[in-house]
């Protein structure tokens, strides 16, 4: 399996500015002083090795959106986690790669209902290609309702029963196996207004957990022993990281979100091999979620009750099992 980050942020899509956008070329110029970068090739190794990812990148602004590529026999299966913004670029790829004329079906898996993870469905273009078969899969009872809401006259102008793809929902029992070829996913309850679910993920020997918008509190025992339980020996864990630890007990707990720290403490009771920080405070620029990266690689060192491989989610990182 390969996990795709198509949408990485938290609560709504953010853009960079121009401030920012400034301070990241004042940054790279100061530091290209006396480095005699006369040639393109020279710029292009000062710009691939010596700046620091949040200076030369940025960790992107669509809201959650998961691929998860599987292969079975040579069919490749359409696997997505949540619709959030991110889904527009995803579905710009698949148009691009398959072309209208080759149906496909994909298979989309609903964390909850919230806006900022539903947002990109209007925008997903294999939903307006006939043929095309869209499958999407919740525990909530409203899933359709929610899918077919934001698609009334008033906000859309493409109302949902003239999409010309064939769409349909599937309802799922928290920790009852769904079975997509040989590719098995099993939903958990976790703790967030309205309640919402993370996914694992497990073919050919292989997991991954998808686990956003999830709050752990850090006095319930069985509820911290469940989701080791569901984390076990996972190769990947993309992990809701918005808040501090203090942040996510204090001044915004019961809010629904999590920490690095917290995903770090499970990850290592749990034996994963890589967490994955996700839905990023909107509010952070790519600065800050490079210095949450960097004491978070800290902690987890320090710590050291397992060896545990920690990076950032970014729009169009690849990461294969």
């Amino acid at each position: 399996m390969k996990a795709r980050i198509w949408g990485a942020r938290g609560s709504l899509p953010v853009a960079l500015n121009h401030k920012q956008i400034r301070a990241k070329l004042v940054t790279a110029l100061e530091g290209a002083i006396g480095r005699n970068l006369d040639t393109p090739g020279k710029v292009a190794d000062y710009v691939d090795h010596e700046l620091s990812f949040d200076v030369r990148g940025t960790y992107g602004g669509n809201s959650s959106c998961v691929e998860v590529e599987a292969w079975h026999a040579g069919v490749h299966e359409h696997i997505i986690l949540d619709l959030g913004s991110g889904v527009r670029p995803l579905a710009g790829a698949k148009l691009a790669h398959y072309g209208p004329g080759q149906p496909q079906t994909y298979h989309v898996f609903m964390s909850h209902l919230h806006w900022d993870h539903i947002m990109g469905f209007p925008f997903f273009t294999p939903a307006y290609i006939p043929g095309n078969r869209i499958i999407i899969y919740g525990c909530h009872r409203e899933l359709e309702t929610a899918f077919r809401r934001q698609q009334e006259p008033i906000s859309f102008p493409v109302p949902f029963d003239e999409l010309p793809a064939t769409i349909e929902f599937v309802q799922m029992t928290p920790g009852v196996p769904l079975q997509l070829r040989d590719v098995t996913v099993t939903a958990k309850l976790q703790l967030h207004a309205g309640d919402s679910y993370g996914y694992r993920l497990e073919q050919g020997g292989k997991a991954m957990v998808y686990s956003t918008d999830s709050e752990h509190k850090l006095d319930n025992a069985s509820e911290h022993a469940a989701f080791v339980d569901f984390f076990r020996d996972a190769d990947l864990v993309i992990f809701d990281a918005m808040y501090t630890l203090e942040d996510s007990i204090s001044a915004k707990a019961d809010w629904g979100h999590s920490s690095s720290v917290v995903g770090v403490e499970l990850c290592q009771l749990a034996g994963v091999r890589q967490l994955c920080l996700f839905h990023h405070e909107p509010i952070y620029d790519d600065a800050r979620i490079s210095r949450v990266l960097a004491e978070t690689r800290r902690y987890a060192e320090v710590t050291c009750e397992a060896p545990l491989e920690i990076v950032s989610a970014y729009d169009g990182m690849e990461i294969t099992l």
